[in-house]
């Protein structure tokens, strides 16, 4: 192990190093035990390469010192290079530097005594591989999944799971939760999960890509996190099933057309649930379509559950936001959500003509301003319109040639792709232009992926899109 700190920090790595020690640790970098007469800098650089694990100590001091900054450097760019796992430790409250934020990280800061030995045996259990006690959990401040990291190839975990997703104030209940499921024989991976140097963002990415399914705890917390949207989000470009979990207050607004577990009295899952949660996991094993029940807004003795609804600015400001970080698909989706929640259609997941017309105008320039203004005029509905073949055609003859002309397919022969996340992948952008969306005109798409499964899902996307289409030349016409 690397250990990389400030000359004004020795003293306290020196402590920190006797603990690891102690669970066997050897590390191969501390400058008190470099021998007479060796150079300083080659001792420092055979550390490095002969490390598989390194600890920097990040402190004001070393925010100072240029070796600490030089060593701190290196250790970022080993473990990108060569996957050194690398764990920042924090000493005396500082700002993370940006290599650091995206990984888990510990706070040592102002700890002592046996919460610091502790601390420091969790540290040596991360770099031995030794298991964790069951009671050791990461505070929910370590993770922050909305910090950008280099893109990378996702490849599947070991063990695909049910990811439990849930906001901080409902750690205790997503805890239980995780746990029940876990004593019933399904395999569960949750952010509890994550451990000091894990890549917290591509590790989330990949476990929610590759999940059995996403299990969410809807509370008014949760519907508020942003952490818990990314994860959904994440989840529905990809097409993971969803299994939510309503705690308290109302359906989350992403999942309305969901079916979900009703857990109001904070109980946990029964024996008919978790039989049928076993089922979907073989479905999803067995790569067979997924069995759920159909979505319900009805709670016991058929007290109906409210949907969250988002007002039109919030919204708005959610999908600035989403197209500023580039995250199309999940702006995308969001766009879909919106336009099918102001029409009262969330459960349904499509619109017809006369629906679409309680769409309201401003919204939809909201929306169009938003997709332009990422995009230099290239997406939006705005951009679409300009490239109907022909405005006054009808028919599914109609719907064909638009999917053509707008991207949505590769030529006027070939079918729409039937999978939401095959549907995107058309117009991500690629690394000749990192920045830029590929096919002009292609978003919003309108798709929702909750309703892929259901045989007509295309009749009533096109129905979407054209009422849609018809409600813009409205506004076009207003304009």
């Amino acid at each position: 192990m690397f250990l990389s700190y400030a000359a004004d920090d020795a003293d306290w790595a020196r402590m920190l190093a006797e603990q690891l020690a102690e669970h066997g640790l050897s590390t191969l970098h501390d400058q008190w035990s470099i021998e007479p007469g060796k150079v300083v800098l080659h001792e420092q650089e055979a550390a490095l390469r002969a490390s598989t694990h390194g600890i920097a100590v990040i402190s004001p001091a070393s925010m100072r010192d240029a070796l600490a900054r030089d060593e701190y450097a290196v250790l970022a760019t080993e473990a990108a290079s060569r996957g050194l796992h690398f764990v920042p430790v924090l000493l005396g409250h500082v700002r993370r530097p940006p290599f650091a934020a995206h990984r888990v990280w510990r706070d040592f800061s102002d700890v002592t005594g046996q919460e610091f030995a502790s601390m420091a045996a969790e540290l040596a259990d991360v770099i031995t591989g030794r298991p964790r006690p069951t009671d050791a959990v990461p505070s929910p401040d370590n993770l922050d999944a909305a910090n950008p990291s280099p893109p990378r190839p996702l490849t599947p975990p070991a063990d695909p799971a049910f990811v439990v997703c849930h906001a901080p104030a409902d750690a205790e209940y997503g805890a239980r939760l995780a746990g029940h499921l876990r004593s019933a024989g399904l395999p569960v991976w949750s952010t509890d999960d994550l451990r000091p140097g894990d890549a917290q963002f591509w590790t989330i990415r990949q476990q929610l890509r590759y999940a059995v399914a996403v299990v969410v705890v809807m509370t008014p917390r949760s519907q508020d996190s942003d952490d818990v949207t990314r994860m959904i989000l994440e989840g529905q470009v990809h097409g993971r099933p969803f299994v939510p979990v309503l705690l308290d207050g109302d359906v989350n607004f992403h999942l309305a057309a969901t079916w979900h577990l009703d857990a109001r009295d904070h109980t946990l899952p029964d024996a008919a649930q978790l039989d049928l949660l076993h089922r979907l996991y073989d479905d999803v094993r067995h790569r067979r379509p997924v069995r759920l029940p159909e979505a319900t807004h009805r709670g016991p003795g058929g007290r109906r559950v409210p949907v969250v609804s988002l007002t039109q600015s919030a919204a708005l400001e959610q999908l600035r936001a989403h197209l500023a970080e580039g995250e199309y698909a999940h702006a995308d989706l969001l766009t879909t959500r919106l336009v099918l929640e102001t029409a009262g259609r969330l459960t349904e997941g499509w619109l017809s003509h006369r629906r679409a017309a309680e769409v309201p105008l401003d919204l939809l320039a909201g929306i169009d301003s938003l997709w332009a203004g990422c995009s230099d005029g290239r997406q939006g509905f705005g951009r679409q319109l300009a490239l109907v073949p022909d405005p006054g055609r009808r028919g599914g003859l109609y719907f064909l040639d638009l999917g053509a002309a707008l991207g949505w397919r590769d030529s006027s022969e070939e079918l729409a792709p039937r999978l939401y996340r095959d549907f995107v992948r058309r117009s991500a952008p690629g690394p000749e232009q990192p920045g830029r969306l590929v096919r002009p005109g292609f978003f919003p798409t309108l798709r929702d992926p909750g309703h892929e499964n259901i045989p007509d899902w295309y009749d009533r996307w096109s129905t979407t899109v054209l009422a849609i289409h018809a409600r813009l030349r409205e506004w076009k016409a207003t304009s």
